[in-house]
């Protein structure tokens, strides 16, 4: 008889396959991202069908097989419905699950993803947030997550010649993992840069201190949010490559 395994986790992504099957991306509390195989699912009788929901908190059981886990049982502990409900909200989780997917290897447990990941999640479902406030949390949850990698980026001094960085000229540089003074990318030439604003530099500032109740108040203009969405995708794009 094949050993179940349980494990409490989000669902994040799911894929049609065959007929009636779908393959889920969940992180769980303790083995981290993995891909659970759940057979016949999208039948219109199917049992598990309600509680294998995306963004739901659920636990579930399951089989280890040769080449992929299947999914035996499932009961949904918590359901973020204000994120299914709002289109906007559903948007921002879906891109946490693919900056998450993207950059998070398989069963790789880290306490603090989850962690940043379950805050994150509550914060989407049950914060009153304009447009503007959850593409913040968006980054929020990204800049964090690299920072969890062991990619944080240098923000306060210049990479090369580490001076404090003065507000004008600044650009970010994934390859040398941070920003770098006028001065020194004209001597660096570097390919892949991007201009960073000092408003979206002290926005990073206050995620990678996980500083929420600052960040809520804080003014971003559209421009802001735009520098930000640049920066974000580049340095996403490099670590994922």
């Amino acid at each position: 008889m094949a050993i179940r395994y349980r494990a409490l986790g989000f669902i994040l992504k799911k894929q049609d396959i065959r007929e009636a099957d779908q393959l889920f991306t969940v992180y769980t509390q303790n083995t981290g991202k993995i891909k659970i195989l759940a057979k016949a699912i999208r039948k219109i009788d199917a049992k598990l069908k309600g509680n294998f929901q995306l963004f739901n908190l659920i636990e579930l059981e399951f089989i280890q097989g040769k080449n992929h886990k299947t999914l035996v049982n499932a009961l949904n502990v918590g359901e973020f419905v204000r994120i299914k409900k709002d289109l906007k909200r559903m948007k921002a989780g879906y891109q946490i699950a693919e900056i998450l997917d993207g950059l998070v290897r398989k069963e790789q447990e880290e306490k603090k993803i989850w962690e940043l990941l379950e805050e994150t999640l509550t914060r989407l479902n049950n914060l009153n947030l304009s447009l503007n406030r959850l593409r913040l949390l968006y980054y929020y949850f990204f800049w964090n997550l690299v920072s969890i990698l062991g990619y944080e980026p240098q923000v306060y001094k210049c990479v090369f010649c580490h001076k404090k960085l003065i507000p004008t000229g600044l650009m970010f540089v994934p390859e040398v993992g941070g920003i770098i003074c006028s001065g020194c990318f004209e001597k660096s030439q570097k390919d892949e840069s991007i201009s960073i604003e000092a408003e979206s530099i002290k926005i990073i500032r206050l995620i990678l201190k996980k500083n929420w109740i600052i960040l809520s108040k804080l003014k971003i203009t559209k421009d802001n949010l735009i520098n930000m969405q640049e920066v974000s995708s580049m340095f996403f794009n490099f670590l994922s490559n």
